[in-house]
């Protein structure tokens, strides 16, 4: 085997210090019993029993939560359509434009997605009277808006990488297009699905800017309470919610990668028996 470099391994190293390091730092001194976050002053979990305490983080939590759970569903209901029109219509009139619509949210800076969803909530409430306040439905509706975008290129890719032949066997078997998508082309982009899920859960629960211009006073997410705590000064308590989130996304990560994998093992096994079954 070829011997690495050393110089390739220090950069190595250097680099992922540079990702990591500043998450470990942060979690270490999550434990510190000090007011200060920089000085050590001993191993102490109190600042995650404050935490438990804190009413407005918890509530803020409890709604980011929330709107990141229902803008990841309509994100790939909606993402998925728009990958599928991408990918299996060819070209059809208007697709540049449609093209356009969908891929504008991946380059367009948030301030100008949320300004713009301002000025539309603004100009709706007076025009028809809706939405009558803003609050955790406004923020899906803007979350939702640029998730879909992520989850369509997703799909899209997916799509345009698979093999169509399956689902033209299972035509010729007889089976009609609604059944053809629920059991051959759904189960195959699965993956794709459940990535644009996660995604566009990760980016509603991490957004600030948007947030802040769509939502009202009684719906504040938890990127908007921190960030407004962090204004005044950082607190270990704030140390300390980073690390619970941190491990929540970790587990998250590890428990759909390895049902992922399962699923992979899973469909190549069946293909192997298939193999041998027509051999």
């Amino acid at each position: 085997m070829r011997k690495r470099s050393p110089l390739l391994i220090t950069w190595l190293a250097f680099g992922f210090a540079f990702l990591y390091g500043p998450i470990v730092f942060l979690i270490v001194y999550s434990f510190n019993a000090s007011d200060l976050v920089t000085v050590w002053t001993g191993f102490s979990t109190k600042w995650y029993a404050r935490l438990l305490q804190d009413d407005q983080i918890l509530s803020a939590a409890y709604t980011s939560l929330q709107v990141a759970v229902i803008t990841a569903c309509i994100a790939v209901v909606l993402g998925t359509l728009a990958g599928m029109a991408l990918a299996r219509y060819g070209r059809f009139k208007g697709r540049t434009l449609f093209t356009a619509l969908i891929t504008g949210p991946l380059v367009m800076p948030d301030i100008v997605i949320g300004l713009s969803m301002l000025l539309l909530f603004v100009s709706a409430a007076q025009a028809i009277g809706i939405p009558a306040s803003r609050g955790v439905n406004t923020i899906v509706i803007a979350h939702a808006t640029f998730c879909l975008a992520y989850v369509a290129v997703v799909v899209q890719s997916r799509l345009s990488s698979m093999d169509r032949s399956v689902e033209e066997a299972a035509q010729d078997l007889g089976a009609p297009p609604g059944k053809v998508f629920v059991t051959v082309t759904l189960p195959i982009i699965a993956p794709a699905l459940i990535a644009g899920w996660l995604l566009s859960f990760t980016l509603s629960l991490d957004d600030l800017v948007i947030a802040s211009f769509v939502s009202g006073p009684g719906a504040s997410t938890l990127p908007i309470v921190v960030f407004s705590k962090v204004r005044m000064g950082v607190s270990p308590m704030i140390n300390a919610l980073a690390t619970i989130i941190v491990a929540l996304v970790t587990i998250a990560v590890m428990i759909t990668g390895i049902l992922m994998a399962r699923q992979e093992r899973r469909r190549n096994a069946e293909v192997q028996r298939a193999l041998r079954g027509g051999g």
